[in-house]
């Protein structure tokens, strides 16, 4: 768009303003470039922060894990010791003749009981 040429004082100032204007937009650009690099900057920081805390989160759930199936193997063994010693204790009763059916001890019971008969 032209500039009409209407006399002395009008196209200086049009060239003025327009001066004015340029430099306007420049500070703007600038002030725009300044805000990007500075948002892109903190977005960045952000990314590694959040990247190293879910890192961190992750080795301290290794380590409660670990300390977890830890705790679960010990109280798994005693658990299974308690199984074996009750074990053992049954078959040393029943070695013993405690613990047994009866039918079991079928023929301790019949001598026990002709024993009897046979004092008459």
């Amino acid at each position: 768009m032209a500039v009409p040429a209407t006399g002395g004082g009008s196209a200086p100032d049009s060239v003025e303003a327009l001066k004015r204007v340029k430099a306007t937009e420049t500070e703007w650009e600038a002030r725009l470039t300044a805000t990007r690099r500075e948002t892109d900057a903190a977005l960045e920081a952000l990314r590694t922060e959040s990247a190293n805390a879910v890192k961190e989160a992750h080795a301290e759930m290794d380590k409660e894990r670990t300390r977890r199936v830890a705790e679960a193997r010990a109280e798994t063994a005693s658990q299974a010791e308690a199984i074996l010693a009750d074990g053992r204790a049954a078959a040393a009763k029943a070695l013993e003749g405690e613990g047994r059916r009866p039918a079991d001890k079928k023929n301790e019971i019949l001598d026990a009981v002709l024993e009897e008969f046979g004092k008459e």
